[in-house]
């Protein structure tokens, strides 16, 4: 699994495909964070990362996606998913090793925002008046968020041997499970708009953000994370049926 890892990062940063993402992912979050006056931060005059944290779900919506787009279909495509899956490898290490390296590459974008929590802590007045506990929270609820589109875009990239129609369903696919439940939910009401809420991501995020970090939540998100694996093997086995 380390070797097929080594391989597919290796991949992404020898190709543009790399650099695009993590250069929209910053260039967005930076113009939202700092420049524009609606979200800006220096604007906004509360010490707090609250803009990037409801921004950065939505872009990692399109760009795990395009990370994750090529790792099967672009096989399937050039006819050398038969020899991979011919090598001394289980689906399981080959899977794994492809879902870690797009994972590490999303999670390799949020570091240098970073700065942006530095430059907030610096600023603020007092000195350190953020909120670090919420920072923790939310920084968490992003890498657990992003490895939930990215076992979701696998699984799209599974399906199929063409690459942008691997990135539509795993954007339909993020978008459903982020966004839906909660639109579901609010039409409904009482305690069924409450459970039905519970299904989607947005609801566990937002408890994440708020530094509240509930053993519930974790479970949550690694359970969709190995069903969604789960899902990608059983497509691989597909071809022996």
């Amino acid at each position: 699994m380390l070797t097929i890892l080594q391989k597919e990062f290796n991949a992404f940063l020898n190709s543009p495909v790399a650099y695009v993402v993590l250069g929209v992912f910053l260039i967005a979050t930076g113009l939202f964070v700092w420049v524009f006056p609606d979200s800006s931060v220096l604007d906004y005059g509360y010490a707090d990362l609250q803009t990037l944290f409801n921004l950065a779900p939505w872009i990692f919506l399109f760009l795990i996606p395009a990370l994750t787009m090529r790792t099967f279909a672009e096989e399937k495509k050039a006819g050398t998913i038969e020899l991979l899956l011919t090598r001394p490898l289980t689906d399981g290490q080959i899977i794994g090793g492809k879902y870690l390296a797009c994972l590490l590459l999303a999670l390799l974008a949020l570091v240098p925002t970073l700065l942006y929590y530095y430059s907030v802590y610096k600023l603020g007045s007092p000195e350190g008046n953020i909120d670090s506990a919420a920072t923790v929270g939310s920084y968490l609820g992003l890498a657990l968020l992003a490895a939930v589109f990215a076992a979701i875009g696998i699984l799209a990239s599974a399906l199929t041997r063409d690459q942008i129609i691997a990135f539509l369903v795993a954007v339909v696919g993020c978008f459903l499970v982020y966004s839906g439940f909660d639109s579901l939910a609010s039409v409904l009401q009482g305690s069924s708009a409450y459970y039905t809420s519970q299904l989607g991501i947005a609801a566990h995020y937002r408890d994440l953000s708020k530094g509240l970090i509930d053993s519930r939540d974790l479970v949550y998100f690694f359970s969709v994370v190995a069903v969604a694996l789960l899902a990608t093997r059983l497509a691989l086995r597909s071809r022996n049926w």
